[in-house]
């Protein structure tokens, strides 16, 4: 065993070389290891670990067993797809909150077409074009692309409140009909729907329902987006022809050409005053467009498709006293600001607000982040310090960063009021879902999700909204090839 003077001595010589001040690392005194782990025989390994992640053991199982038997939350493992997909499978692993957020600090990692991992999707699927994002901060087009996604959202912000209300008043309705029928109802058909039409509504202005479009827009965003998030999918085929079918050779892109298409001539058509906007800022309308797909389809409908059938999930479970305290709460704020919602009567409703935060960080929607080390670097978790080579692919799992134990009290629990009060500034920092700190902000300079505060608005108005209409409901929880698929069983309407 090295003595104590040697790993002082060790640790000094490796941060002199990496440019590493103490004063980046919270605990200077913790030991500096190597980075445990291993990626098995080439080609047979990352094919063990993809049937391991994926059928063997499942997501979770995959990465507690790791750190079980290599007693560490910073490892190395192989991440799916793998062969024949992906070319290098190989990534250092950081499984805890301490480590996690190096994943957002651009001067130490790359983002260069990492947005889905080890693989990227052909751009065939996207046009022609590399989607803002694919770009890496550094890249001309990034800084404008992003901004136009600025310009978008401050253009349709008069939009949001009304045309929020009116697209849920309708799935509200669907689902009190279909559980009158049948006793109870899906919630994602309709929440698909009414995801969809909201965002054309308030992005652009357009009624895809009133369109060629029809009512086929989520169908047709969700083999769309099918195809290009397929490697790491699972669709609950049989074991062998799935992982075959899905995540061993790209699904050929010409099979949703046509779908495509679709979307795309009605983004074109619906967003004019956004594409003239472009050409002002040297983006072509053809670009531009491909890119308004991306955001709206994958990034905003993506998201939304999977984070409100969460926040019903946990809402649902945790009972009807929690329902009734977010009921009060929300419908004393509405009449005591005349009987309207808005922005800042939102802001009057710490409970609410508390749920939103609790669900983005116990199940984020968001769960993989990647990197690669610009250089060589030390990256510190809760009991070590390891150094990682230039060029090194880091990954992240955030369920695991924002369900960390030696962060959160309970961590494994749903605590609806966990962000009220003196701890919800501390404890902000921790929810990761945007690509970034919940403290911090987009910014053409960094890659935290554009729509980050839009994406927290449409969370609260759907909570709010469902208790303006509801006093108390229940859930069915089941599996799902993203997030979870919730019916609801039964709705109580308001009573005061």
């Amino acid at each position: 065993m090295a003595s104590s003077a040697t790993l002082s001595s060790r640790r000094a010589n490796v941060r002199s070389r990496l440019s590493v001040t103490v004063s980046e690392l919270e605990k200077p005194e913790l030991p500096l290891k190597s980075i445990p782990g291993d990626y098995g025989l080439p080609f047979i390994g990352a094919i063990k670990d993809r049937l391991d992640y994926f059928y063997n053991q499942g997501r979770d199982e995959f990465f507690k067993f790791k750190i079980q038997k290599y007693q560490s939350t910073v490892l190395r493992t192989n991440m799916p797809p793998g062969p024949f997909i992906s070319s290098n499978p190989k990534v250092v692993a950081l499984l805890d909150g301490k480590s996690f957020p190096i994943l957002f600090d651009i001067s130490k990692v790359e983002k260069k077409d990492l947005f889905t991992g080890t693989y990227m999707s052909s751009t065939y699927l996207t046009g022609g074009y590399r989607i803002l994002s694919y770009l890496d901060p550094s890249e001309p087009k990034h800084a404008k692309l992003k901004q136009l996604l600025f310009f978008l959202l401050k253009l349709s912000r008069d939009r949001v409140l009304p045309e929020f209300k009116a697209c849920y008043t309708e799935l509200f309705k669907t689902v009190e009909y279909e559980l009158a029928e049948k006793g109870k109802c899906s919630f994602q058909t309709p929440s698909e729907q009414a995801a969809f039409n909201f965002l054309a509504r308030a992005f652009f202005d357009s009624n895809p329902v009133d369109s060629k479009l029809g009512s086929n827009g989520p169908s047709l965003a969700n083999k769309w987006v099918l195809f290009q998030l397929g490697p790491i999918f699972t669709l609950g085929l049989p074991k062998y022809i799935e992982d075959l079918l899905l995540h061993t050779f790209p699904l050929p892109s010409f099979l949703v050409k046509k779908d495509y298409k679709k979307l795309y001539d009605f983004f074109y058509e619906s967003a004019g005053l956004v594409l003239d906007e472009a050409e002002k800022m040297g983006i072509s309308r053809d670009e531009a467009c491909h890119n308004l797909v991306f955001a709206t389809c994958f990034n905003s409908f993506g998201g939304i498709k999977v984070f409100f059938p969460i926040m019903l999930k946990w809402i649902g479970l945790a009972g009807e006293n929690l329902h009734l305290s977010l009921a009060k709460e929300i419908r004393s704020v509405i009449k005591s600001n005349g009987g309207e919602l808005s922005l800042s009567a939102m802001e009057q409703m710490p409970l609410m607000k508390s749920v939103v935060y609790e669900s983005f960080r116990i199940d984020p929607p968001v769960q993989f982040q990647y990197g690669k080390a610009k250089k060589d670097l030390l990256i510190e978790s809760h009991h070590a310090v390891y150094e990682v080579k230039e060029g090194e692919m880091l990954f992240g799992y955030q369920p695991f960063a924002t369900k960390d134990p030696n962060i959160f009290d309970r961590a494994e629990e749903f605590v609806p009021d966990r962000f009220m009060g003196v701890d919800e500034e501390k404890l902000l920092k921790y929810v990761l879902w945007s690509n970034g700190p919940e403290t911090e902000h987009p910014t053409v300079a960094n890659k935290q999700c554009a729509g980050k505060d839009f994406v927290m608005l449409v969370s609260r108005l759907f909570v709010v909204e469902f208790f303006r209409r509801y006093d108390t409901f229940e859930v069915e929880v089941g599996p799902a090839p993203v997030g979870v698929a919730v019916t609801i069983t039964s709705l109580k309407a308001a009573s005061f």
